[in-house]
């Protein structure tokens, strides 16, 4: 059986798989250089589920977004990209030069928030699927109210959810990645991946990445990570116009997020870091946050834990490949 390279399928197929390769190779070649130089820099977190004082690399979500932007490129001397490709960069770009921000200085959470949403607006020109998918109902077109609310608060919303779950040793980068790579397979499943490849690019050096952040970690990929992964998912959903499959997808990031909004409203004690008892086993303080409700009733450890929070979204993803269409 040969290769139709005539076939739009088939040259598809080749580009997607470039966009992902070329970035995961480099990725995971050049990320020991990454940890070397913050360990030098003195660019270091503490990881609070290990007993003693463990210091990893930070901010180490640099190199996912500049391998991506670098590989992206280099696949530009073979390979023609729609416009909405460049245009799905610059926004993860611009929210990941917000996590370098959001890293260094505080510049207030309503500021911020209210910079990153404009970030997204490139968008709108590019986001040609306008309506919900509704089973049993059919398409409801909501034009000018998607493209000017929708796609901005969807992009803003994904990639503060993803920063929000996180705190194990590959959580965040994991979750992540099983996001990604089930919008991908659904993309390619309807076959439409014109406008994707800049997203590839991006999952294939996240899933490297993730090599070195799985337990025990050897690099934090810090508030540039979470944001710059986010806002790859969150762009993805708006312009393959998965409003509905994306929001399944998120539904355990969402629930982590109602979670923490009991929490504020019932003006519970502010604890953000759980820590590791002495023998492997979490010790948590509430259930009130989705990572901790597992290690809160069972002994777990922090591997276990993570583990857990990949199945269940896992399971969610799984929902969201299966509901017909662009739903």
């Amino acid at each position: 059986m040969f290769l139709d390279f005539g076939s739009a399928a088939t040259i598809h197929g080749i580009v997607l798989a470039s966009n992902f390769i070329l970035p995961f190779i480099v990725a995971y070649i050049s990320l020991p250089y990454f940890i070397n130089k913050l360990t030098e820099r003195g660019i270091l977190a503490k990881d609070y589920y290990k007993p003693g004082k463990v210091m990893v690399p930070d901010r180490g979500g640099i190199a996912i977004l500049l391998i991506a932007m670098v590989c992206f490129s280099l696949n530009t001397l073979f390979f023609k990209y729609s416009t909405t490709n460049y245009v799905v960069l610059i926004v993860i770009a611009l929210f990941g030069l917000f996590g370098i921000l959001d890293d260094m200085i505080d510049i207030g959470r309503v500021t911020k928030l209210l910079l990153m949403y404009y970030c997204s607006y490139p968008l709108i020109q590019y986001a040609t699927h306008t309506a919900f998918a509704l089973p049993a109902v059919g398409n409801l077109e909501l034009g000018i109210l998607y493209l000017q609310f929708i796609v901005p608060t969807y992009v803003l919303v994904a990639s503060n959810l993803v920063n929000m779950h996180s705190g194990y040793n590959g959580l965040a980068s994991g979750l992540s990645t099983i996001i990604l790579i089930s919008l991908i397979i659904k993309s390619a499943l309807i076959g439409d991946v014109e406008n994707i490849f800049a997203v590839v690019s991006v999952t294939g050096a996240t899933l490297a990445y993730l090599l070195y952040d799985k337990y025990p970690s050897k690099i934090f990929w810090g508030n540039i990570g979470s944001l710059t992964i986010g806002a790859a998912i969150g762009t993805i959903i708006v312009i393959q116009g998965f409003i509905i499959s994306g929001f399944v997808m998120f539904i355990p990031h969402t629930l982590n997020f109602l979670m923490y909004v009991y929490w504020r409203v019932k003006k519970f004690p502010v604890a953000k870091f759980g820590k590791d008892r002495g023998d492997g086993i979490l010790e948590v303080p509430n259930p009130l946050t989705l990572k901790w409700v597992l290690p809160y009733y069972r002994e777990v450890t922090e591997k276990q834990a993570t583990w857990a929070m990949y199945a269940l979204t896992g399971f969610f993803c799984l929902l969201g490949i299966l509901m017909p269409g662009r739903i």
